[in-house]
């Protein structure tokens, strides 16, 4: 079912929504990026959406950069330590990268239960896309630029408001619970909502077309095949392992545990850690499998394009293009996967 949810009522319906969660809404920064910020408690009356994904990563709420993890052992103490949280206006690219996270966090040998339970305290209100940035590549790996899963409430724009997608039973509910905001959308609505999608997804093409990027099914081959291939040094003489592409790609997740005491008392700490850090590898020993510069940089590329293919069946990359903006060396992983591909003449678009 699809509803039509007007302007004047959104900020109504996210008010009834506060009395439950903290409310994330988009803020525009500067003239091209947000972020996620906390709503006031009066929430103002027109709530802005993002046109395109926000600066932050979508892991920044579930794993976050810095926490003690030592203190809590009951899956009750767990689930204490998570607040509600409402996060309005994610995007597609962020969504997908629920399939690696999860994977990681939820679906491994060992479950997460922190992380388990703050993604079961979230509610995610998701949006379509109505711009995008020129590092913007999220159809080049299939992804398109509205969301088709993983949310519970998908807000399209659309005139004077929002055609509604249901996507969880946890959506379901809420609509059922705040029924006085929302009308069952008309075919002429459903059929606007179409349009506009399928001019967004249009624009996008034709802004990736003059790229010539990699294809998705090949990415797998062609960092297989470009293991020994001289970009690797050449691209390592400007990477300065700050670990930015990492930190900000929605996907990364790998984690150092160390103790640090506080006071008379020690207390087990997670960091997000980067491969491209010198001592990310390095084991007890000293030994160091990754300890070449250029070994680390093709790590990160054969852990997105070769592992997760492997064992998920998906590539774990967005196509969001934040490492990309980050990189203080402008390292471009488009440019990256094309020059593997053409090495070995595999398709591009």
């Amino acid at each position: 079912m699809k509803y039509y949810l007007k302007n004047e009522e959104l900020s109504r319906f996210l008010t009834s929504l506060s009395r439950k969660y903290n409310i994330y809404i988009p803020e525009k920064i500067n003239e091209d990026d947000y972020v996620l910020t906390r709503a006031p408690v009066n929430l103002p009356e027109e709530i802005v959406f993002n046109k395109y994904r926000t600066v932050e990563p979508l892991k920044s709420f579930f794993t976050h950069a810095k926490e003690e993890v030592a203190h809590y052992f009951s899956e009750k103490d767990w689930q204490g330590r998570a607040s509600p949280v409402c996060l309005l206006g994610v995007k597609a690219c962020d969504l997908f990268s629920f399939k690696v996270q999860d994977f990681v966090f939820e679906q491994s040998v060992d479950v997460d239960l922190l992380y388990c339970s703050r993604r079961e305290n979230t509610l995610i209100i998701s949006s379509d896309c109505t711009g995008f940035k020129e590092v913007c590549h999220c159809l080049a790996l299939n992804i398109l630029s509205y969301p088709v899963e993983l949310f519970d409430l998908n807000l399209s724009p659309l005139n004077d408001g929002y055609i509604v997608e249901v996507g969880s039973k946890k959506g379901e509910a809420l609509v059922k619970e705040n029924n006085q905001y929302f009308n069952p959308a008309s075919s002429g609505q459903l059929t606007g909502v179409k349009m506009k999608r399928d001019k967004m997804v249009e624009d996008l093409q034709e802004h990736l077309k003059p790229q010539h990027l990699a294809k998705p099914e090949i990415l797998q081959q062609a960092v297989r095949l470009g293991h020994d291939s001289k970009l690797w040094e050449n691209e390592m003489l400007t990477c300065v392992e700050c670990g930015a592409c990492n930190n900000i790609c929605c996907t990364c997740h790998c984690f150092l545990l160390a103790d640090e005491k506080k006071s008379d008392k020690y207390t087990r700490v997670r960091t997000w850690d980067a491969c491209q850090y010198a001592n990310f590898s390095r084991v007890a020993g000293g030994a160091n499998p990754l300890k070449i510069r250029r070994q680390r940089l093709r790590n990160r590329y054969l852990k997105k394009f070769d592992f997760f293919p492997d064992n998920i069946g998906l590539n774990a990359c967005t196509g969001c293009g934040r490492c990309v903006e980050a990189c203080p060396a402008k390292i471009d992983i488009r440019k990256i996967l094309k020059t593997l591909a053409n090495e070995k003449s595999l398709p591009t678009y």
